[in-house]
């Protein structure tokens, strides 16, 4: 079985946000009326889509959000970042307890059984949860939901059409496109979602193959909720590293490292998919995009803040977006984050930096866990001291990734991040430790 990374052009025309002027229903059932007038109109409720239609309400905008599907969430929330986080912890539950993790934490556990009915009931159930808060979101905002496939069919005009054909016509003063991709097709090779799957397939198997082969060893690869699950796992990848495009190598190394003593196989420097380049196209100036449909890392968080920082600068606000430090997470067992530069494109850009690094083998709270796998490393300016990037394997990286996310934006040094008090014990103090070392030379628990 074979899985395929998301990727690939977006459908400019399948969703829309804008701002709506005239009267409108407060209410989140799908509007019957023929026409509306809107200040902003968005295309697409996924996180950069519904995030910018809140924002844009709130702003005093009256806004429309168009969603070609059922549910509100886009991507992410249906068949993206929440079903494989809830898929990827529970078989990480199961892989604990079925192996002798808790047998050596003093837990004994037996006659262990994978229900994955129900372990896909568990995941239905978050994702239904989530989408429903948007909604309620919506009404409590009053932002106007049109159900429908928004496609741009006048300047100023959005028409979205519904399943029975009728449409719904929005004429608005801003567009923002926020309509998300669509996987990219390999050539020859034809997905039918049962023994080739692609990574929206993956997420309702109906049962746990005993093989299966990932094309690709990125983010979406590695994270495939069946590595606890599948006995033999294999990622192909084309580019000679686990984890993407991106990850310094130190952290990749070790990280492969990691997977593959917990059963992943990896194939690397191996070609399985072909690309095409498609031209650019030319948007007229009340029209805005975020999200995938505009370059830059394919991340829910980065369209969050694009989806806001958009609408602001429609209302005449500063805009500001510091693509530098946007995070990235892969949210395995351990996790692996960063944000900012590696090592390989600091040398690239020829600027001089200096380490700091600390292995979670000496941290007292990962020794307690019992869970001592990775280490933070920080990359320093070699004069200034400013922090310039942080990567970070082990347990709790996707959250600890986020100070230094903050570092980042704010421009501080390492000595700034050394010197603030750090709770014991917690994972984060080899944060800290990692930038005493930076700015001093050596930690002090290590």
């Amino acid at each position: 079985m074979r899985l395929e990374e998301r990727g690939g052009a977006a459908n400019v025309s399948s969703s829309a946000c804008g701002r709506l002027s005239g009267r409108v229903s407060s209410e989140m059932a799908t509007v019957s009326v023929l026409t509306l007038d809107a200040d902003v109109t968005v295309v697409g409720s996924g996180p950069g889509g519904y995030v910018a239609a809140i924002k844009a309400a709130q702003l005093g905008f009256k806004t429309v959000c168009i969603e070609k599907n059922e549910t509100l969430g886009g991507t992410c929330l249906n068949v993206g970042c929440i079903p494989s986080k809830a898929l990827l912890n529970n078989s990480h539950y199961y892989h604990m307890a079925h192996g002798k993790d808790f047998a050596s934490r003093g837990i004994e556990v037996s006659e262990v059984r994978l229900n994955l009915e129900k372990m896909m009931e568990q995941k239905s159930t978050a994702v239904k949860a989530l989408t429903g808060g948007i909604a309620h979101l919506f009404k409590q905002n009053k932002v106007v939901h049109v159900h429908g496939y928004g496609k741009i069919t006048g300047k100023n005009q959005v028409t979205a059409t519904k399943a029975d054909g009728s449409t719904q016509v929005i004429d608005t003063k801003n567009i923002l496109i926020a309509t998300g991709s669509e996987v990219t097709p390999f050539p020859g090779i034809t997905i039918d979602e049962d023994t080739i799957v692609s990574s929206t397939g993956a997420l309702s198997l109906k049962k746990v193959p005993e093989k299966m082969v990932v094309i690709g060893a990125g983010v979406i690869g590695v994270e495939l909720f069946g590595k606890d699950l599948v006995q033999m796992l294999t990622a192909v990848e084309f580019l000679g590293h686990v984890g993407g495009i991106g990850i310094d190598m130190e952290i990749s190394k070790n990280f492969q490292r990691i997977l593959q003593k917990q059963g992943f196989k990896f194939k690397l420097n191996t070609k399985v998919t072909g690309a095409t380049k498609k031209s650019d196209g030319k948007i007229d100036v009340s029209i805005y995009a975020i999200g995938d449909v505009v370059a830059g890392p394919m991340l829910a968080h980065k369209a969050e803040d694009e989806g806001i920082i958009c609408v602001e600068g429609m209302a005449g606000g500063a805009v500001h977006i510091d693509y530098n430090c946007v995070p990235s997470v892969i949210y395995t067992h351990p996790e692996v984050a960063w944000v900012g530069k590696s090592e390989e494109q600091l040398k690239e850009e020829g600027i001089e930096y200096k380490i700091g690094k600390f292995p979670f083998a000496a941290n007292s709270r990962a020794k307690t866990n019992a869970d001592t796998d990775g280490m933070v490393k920080i990359l320093g300016h070699k004069s200034t001291d400013r922090v310039l990037g942080a990567h970070i394997l082990g347990a709790g990286a996707g959250e600890m990734v986020n100070e230094a996310a903050l570092a980042l934006e704010y421009g501080a040094s390492c000595e700034d991040i050394a010197r603030v008090c750090h709770a014991h014990p917690t994972l984060s103090e080899a944060f800290r430790e990692a930038n005493l070392a930076a700015s001093f030379g050596k930690p002090i628990n290590f």
